[in-house]
């Protein structure tokens, strides 16, 4: 693991802390900035899925590869609706089970680790993919923290343990990131593991939370999620 992958990883760590900070210290969050952050999230990882990481994972693997990214994404999804069916990507206002808090957790902590496989696997293509890739895993990750945080919260959880379920989150990122170097399916098919759980994350996942909202700015916040993405490629190739 390269010095760049760790601090990478320590950054899109650190975001999931600040997320459930965010909550944990009773800071006042409008909620339209948050529904413009992921949005913006939105956008970006879905251009990053398909712009960047669908087609090295088709010239990293070969045919393989697309399968892969669909397994991938069909696995989240229905994981997602067997283990962590609560949760979404926002604030909770209604009260949960500690059941429903854990299992969202442990649905969270499987996504968690392949954003760290992510950052990994695109360092492992060129500095220029794991900096966008980078960027992708670190706009979703203060939301991720947001929710598991507030959701634990809204089970009747002290605040100290919301924000260490965020801490957990942080540290399976990481963990993903030094088992991509070592493990070697990991090496060989990180990449397009991280693309069908990176679209999924950002179709699936983020673009539901605004897309039934009314008027421009939300759609307007996607495509600047887009743009941004092509800004950010432009600059790593620089």
């Amino acid at each position: 693991m390269t010095q760049a992958e760790l601090l990478y990883a320590l950054s899109a760590a650190g975001a999931n802390i600040v997320g459930a900070l965010a909550v944990t210290s009773r800071a006042r969050w409008s909620v339209k900035a948050l529904d413009t952050f992921i949005s913006v999230a939105a956008g970006f990882l879905i251009s990053v899925s398909l712009v960047e990481l669908f087609p090295e994972s088709l010239a990293h693997v070969g045919a393989r590869g697309a399968v892969v990214v669909l397994f991938s994404y069909l696995l989240v999804h229905f994981t997602q609706h067997t283990i962590g069916r609560h949760f979404h990507f926002g604030e909770e206002t209604h009260e949960v089970s500690e059941l429903v808090s854990m299992s969202a957790l442990i649905g969270l902590l499987m996504h968690t680790f392949v954003d760290g496989v992510a950052v990994a696997s695109g360092f492992q293509v060129s500095r220029s993919l794991g900096f966008l890739v980078f960027v992708a895993v670190l706009l979703h990750k203060f939301p991720e923290g947001f929710a598991i945080s507030s959701l634990f919260l809204a089970a009747g959880a002290p605040r100290s343990r919301a924000l260490l379920a965020a801490v957990a989150l942080g540290l399976t990122t990481l963990l993903g990131v030094v088992l991509t170097d070592s493990v070697p399916l990991l090496r060989e098919y990180g990449l397009p593991v991280s693309t069908g759980v990176t679209l999924y994350v950002g179709a699936s996942n983020l673009v539901p939370e605004f897309q039934a909202k009314r008027g421009w700015r939300l759609p307007l916040s996607f495509a600047l999620g887009c743009a941004l993405f092509f800004l950010a490629r432009a600059v790593g190739r620089g």
